[in-house]
């Protein structure tokens, strides 16, 4: 079974988006360990509205009311975030976990996302998003985990294409690329499946 942690390269990349999709190509059940803010409509609740629900949805293991950095929300909530405590839900379908903001996001005064990967050990889908210094974010990015030998499953770049920017990072790294995601204006349920078909063949190779 895959069992992929979806990471961006920084905020507001699509991380959520390309979770739904995900959820949706594989049919998997979602996971999102820390959810800061939004606790009325949180990206579980979006993953739900934009799925057929056909896999599980496992409760967060953190839930922090003020929409911030994990460790601060925490800080604000008298709350002290351990990695101990995070465990890869128990099931027997794919599973997508879904990280917040980038990875170096800190979860308290020592732990980061990435070691919240390392800890769990699996697989990162890694989402880039074209803006100026995405190249450079992508990489560092990339060489992050690389350092820490955390695998890398492959690249979703979302949004607009930009081939010379695209090109530029998978031949740099050699880094799989899984699919491009089109702009989404609205989301709906429709778009996610339909952009789901394009994850297909890439797992099927995989499997």
């Amino acid at each position: 079974m895959q069992q992929l942690f979806v990471s961006g390269i920084g905020t507001e990349v699509g991380k959520t988006v390309v979770s739904a999709i995900l959820v949706e190509a594989l049919q998997a059940d979602y996971w999102k360990p820390v959810q800061a803010g939004d606790l009325y409509h949180s990206d579980t609740d979006k993953i739900k509205a934009w799925t057929n629900k056909a896999g599980k949805f496992h409760p967060e293991t953190y839930r922090l009311n003020t929409p911030a950095s994990p460790h601060y929300a925490a800080k604000l909530d008298n709350i002290d975030i351990q990695l101990t405590d995070f465990h890869l839900p128990k099931t027997n379908n794919h599973l997508i976990v879904e990280g917040a903001g980038g990875l170096y996001v800190p979860l308290n005064n020592k732990d980061l996302i990435i070691d919240l990967i390392a800890h769990l050990g699996i697989p990162v889908v890694l989402v880039s998003r074209n803006y100026l210094g995405s190249i450079n974010h992508t990489l560092l990015s990339i060489e992050a985990l690389t350092r820490r030998n955390i695998p890398i499953a492959g690249l979703v770049f979302n949004g607009v294409p930009t081939p010379s920017t695209e090109q530029y990072i998978l031949s740099y790294f050699d880094i799989p690329l899984i699919a491009h995601v089109d702009e989404i204006e609205e989301i709906t349920s429709q778009k996610i499946q339909a952009q789901s078909l394009k994850f297909h063949s890439f797992f099927k190779k995989i499997d």
